[in-house]
C-alpha cells in the first residue's frame, strides 16, 4: 500500500476552503476563506453571503440549519477546492454517526474530503483526534471523511498561527460574525 507523506497529503488537499456560519434569528451569515496551502497566513479568496429563512435549531439535526448556508457560500467560490474545513464535527462517535461535516461530504457526493475542527468536546470526544496548538492546554477535536483523521489532525496542527485556533479559522469566524469585511482577493 502506497502511503502518502504529510506534504503530499497537504498538496493533494490544496487549495482548501474553511467555512463558518453565524446566526441572528432566522437569518445567517455564512463565510468562506480559501487558502492555497495549509500553512498560509492569508487566504486567496474570501466570500460572505447572507441567508434568510434559516431553519430553527433542532437537537440532533443541526445540519438541517447549517448545511444550506454552507452550500450557499461555497457556491460563490471561484476556485476548485480539494478539501473543506467545517467548524464542528464530521462524525459524532466512533461508529461514524454523521455530524455536520459528514452531511457536507455527502452533499458533494463524497468527492471532496471534509475536515471538522471542533472547539468543544462532544460525548467525551474520545473518537476525535485531539490537537493542542500553541501554549493552549485546551485541544481542538479533529474528525474527517475522505482523509484519515490522523492526517487531518496533522494538517490542522500545521496551519498558520501560534495560538489554539489557526489564523484562517479565526479569520472565517470574524467574517461570519461581521467583525471584518471580506478582502478583495479572488
Amino acid at each position: 500500500m502506497n502511503q502518502q507523506t504529510g506534504s503530499e497529503i497537504a498538496k493533494r488537499l490544496s487549495p482548501f476552503a474553511i467555512v463558518d456560519v453565524h446566526y441572528e434569528g432566522d437569518e445567517a451569515t455564512a463565510a468562506c476563506v480559501v487558502a492555497a496551502d495549509w500553512g498560509d497566513e492569508t487566504g486567496v479568496e474570501e466570500r460572505v453571503v447572507r441567508v434568510s429563512g434559516v431553519q430553527e435549531y433542532r437537537p440532533g439535526a443541526f445540519y438541517e440549519r447549517e448545511l444550506p448556508c454552507l452550500v450557499a457560500v461555497l457556491a460563490l467560490v471561484k476556485r476548485q477546492v480539494r478539501a473543506i474545513v467545517v467548524d464542528g464535527y464530521v462524525e459524532l462517535d466512533a461508529q461514524g454517526a454523521p455530524g455536520l461535516g459528514a452531511h457536507v461530504h455527502s452533499h458533494f457526493g463524497g468527492a471532496t474530503p471534509v475536515i471538522g475542527v471542533a472547539k468543544t468536546s462532544f460525548r467525551g470526544s474520545g473518537f476525535a483526534v485531539s490537537v493542542v496548538r500553541g501554549a493552549s492546554k485546551s485541544p481542538l477535536f479533529v474528525t474527517a471523511r475522505g482523509v484519515g483523521a490522523e492526517e487531518a489532525a496533522r494538517l490542522v496542527r500545521g496551519m498558520h498561527g501560534s495560538h489554539r485556533l489557526p489564523t484562517l479559522i479565526k479569520r472565517v469566524d470574524s467574517l461570519a460574525r461581521g467583525l471584518s469585511a471580506p478582502s478583495e482577493r479572488g
